[in-house]
């Protein structure tokens, strides 16, 4: 497909595999993104890339030199990012991840887009958790406390009435590059709408309380819900997540123990 496009490959370097592969193309440096067909919203990561890209929001851009879109070849969908060389973080990381959130937010209140509710994947969540076929190993106490928490911590964030807006849907630590040009988001497909706690949910708390304007009560409860939600997907037949169930065991044995909840993102870098 590279040559096609007559990017030149001589070697591809893994950068991650999980439910989604993620590559780096030398020496033309182009960053891959795959997924089987069927199995992403590709189409729409790219467009929005493009429109955010062209407001100036901290993203990351598609490829130059290649047409923007979704190219699909043997069942596989593939995508073309521009490839950043990372930096090692300063002591300023947590007030730049957090300015990069909130200017990004403030980006997608401009951008006309159709997007799910947060409360959509939360559904998913719950059915995930309800279908024993597709949650084979989870134990039915287990099984029962996800559940509970997904419907209480969603009736609570319903409850507070808060006003909502196009959200990245995952803005935890593993979907921001430090670039020379600053904090990156990158990977839009859990893109949704509902209030700014749910994305600061999944960010490190040093983040979370450099962010303006946060209701601390909807955070605690968002917090809440991004740990059932993430601990539901853990124990999905189909998940790739490098020591999948273990990360949903940890996550529970937190839900069991009662709040303080802590940060999604606090644990994704441990």
């Amino acid at each position: 497909m590279a040559a096609r496009l007559h990017l030149r490959v001589d070697d591809v370097l893994v950068i991650q595999n999980s439910n989604k592969l993620a590559l780096r193309l030398l020496p033309c440096d182009v960053f891959a993104r795959v997924a089987l067909i069927g199995e992403e919203v590709a189409a729409f990561e790219v467009d929005l890339a493009l429109r955010l890209a062209g407001t100036a929001s901290p993203v990351a851009a598609p490829a130059p030199g290649v047409e923007p879109r979704v190219y699909e070849s043997d069942g596989f969908a593939v995508t073309l990012w521009t490839y950043y060389e990372a930096v090692v973080p300063d002591q300023d990381w947590p007030d730049a991840y957090a300015d990069a959130l909130h200017r990004l937010h403030t980006r997608m209140r401009g951008v006309e887009i159709t997007t799910p509710h947060f409360l959509d994947r939360v559904g998913e969540a719950e059915r995930l958790v309800t279908r024993r076929t597709e949650t084979p190993a989870l134990a039915e106490a287990d099984r029962h406390l996800l559940l509970t928490t997904l419907q209480n911590a969603r009736e609570r964030i319903h409850g507070r009435g808060a006003a909502e807006q196009p959200l990245h849907g995952e803005p935890h630590p593993g979907n921001l590059l430090n670039t020379r040009n600053g904090p990156l988001f990158i990977d839009f497909e859990t893109c949704c709408r509902g209030p700014v706690e749910f994305d600061v949910a999944h960010v490190p708390e040093d983040v979370s309380a450099r962010y303006p304007g946060i209701d601390q009560v909807l955070l605690a409860e968002c917090r809440r819900l991004v740990l059932a939600m993430v601990a539901a997907w853990r124990w999905d037949v189909r998940d790739e997540f490098p020591n999948g169930h273990q990360h949903g065991r940890n996550i529970l044995t937190l839900l069991r123990q009662g709040p303080p909840w802590p940060a999604l993102g606090t644990l994704a870098t441990e």
